[in-house]
């Protein structure tokens, strides 16, 4: 089977002293940042929002950036030890802070920058629907990043095949494969911020408070479920059942249900809001 070459990336960005500086690494910075100005932009444009101005200030989302990269890191390290590595995290518990061996979970991630979400709303009454509808909106920015990232760390590739584009990876035996984390790139990333996009300033559905957040929710759960019958399941945990079904899958169905919950509850409460007033919830 033919396939292409894979590029010579080096993981490793720059190295100063002993300190080595990965792209994995610069990814999750430069995600954050990116979202950061987006969001600072999204906040901005009055004309987005139900009362004429953004419920969140640009100093709440800026000390917001703490909470969510907390919530990023952390919720993304117990996920990959409870869904991806627990017995080998309960033979050896040192293992869970090894982080530079590798190992995040998107779904523990989701559910860590939830709560740093909760929390930073009540604290700062905020209306927490449309706090989640910002995150959501900038949220593909990061995961399109990151995708790449994993591309260029050659990890995460796909299953074998034989289309032309299908590449060798250095880590994936000598057997062509797809660029599963290429696939992902597009659809959790392009695909997923075009449309969120579309709907913030199109429809201004930043007006219905909850509606983003449930196509986000939805949309990355249909993405994910797609990437995966591409992508090479987990080596310690292998298909679950059938040689199809994966822990991605079986993590992202509840995922399309709550978005749909989502969008079917922002549709419902914005049917019973007096025009002008502003959803809290």
């Amino acid at each position: 089977m033919s396939a292409l070459a894979f590029p010579g990336f080096n993981p490793i960005a720059f190295e100063i002293g002993p300190l080595k500086v990965h792209w994995y690494g610069i990814g999750y910075v430069v995600s954050i940042m990116l979202g950061w100005f987006y969001a600072r932009r999204l906040i901005a444009n009055d004309t987005l929002w139900r009362s004429g101005r953004a419920p969140v200030n640009a100093q709440q989302l800026d000390d917001f950036v703490l909470y969510a990269a907390i919530g990023i890191v952390l919720g993304g390290r117990v996920g990959y030890a409870l869904f991806y590595d627990l017995p080998n995290v309960l033979a050896d518990p040192m293992r869970f802070f090894r982080v530079y061996d590798g190992g995040m979970s998107f779904h523990g991630g989701f559910l860590g920058t939830t709560i740093a979400m909760i929390l930073f709303a009540r604290i700062n009454r905020i209306p927490v629907w449309s706090l989640f509808d910002i995150v959501s909106i900038v949220a593909p920015i990061g995961l399109g990043i990151v995708r790449v990232a994993n591309f260029i760390n050659g990890e995460l590739w796909g299953r074998i095949t034989d289309v032309p584009w299908a590449i060798v990876f250095p880590t994936g035996g000598p057997f062509p494969r797809h660029p599963s984390q290429l696939y992902e790139a597009g659809l959790e990333g392009i695909v997923l911020l075009s449309v969120l996009s579309l709907l913030a300033y199109g429809p201004k559905l930043l007006k219905t408070p909850g509606f983003i957040t449930g196509v986000f929710v939805c949309g990355y759960g249909l993405s994910r479920i797609t990437a995966e019958f591409f992508r090479e399941p987990d080596a310690q945990l292998g298909y679950l059942f059938g040689g199809w079904l994966t822990m991605g899958m079986l993590l992202s169905l509840p995922m399309v249900a709550a978005g749909l919950w989502a969008i079917w509850r922002a549709r419902r409460a914005a049917a019973r809001l007096p025009q002008g007033d502003e959803a809290t919830s």
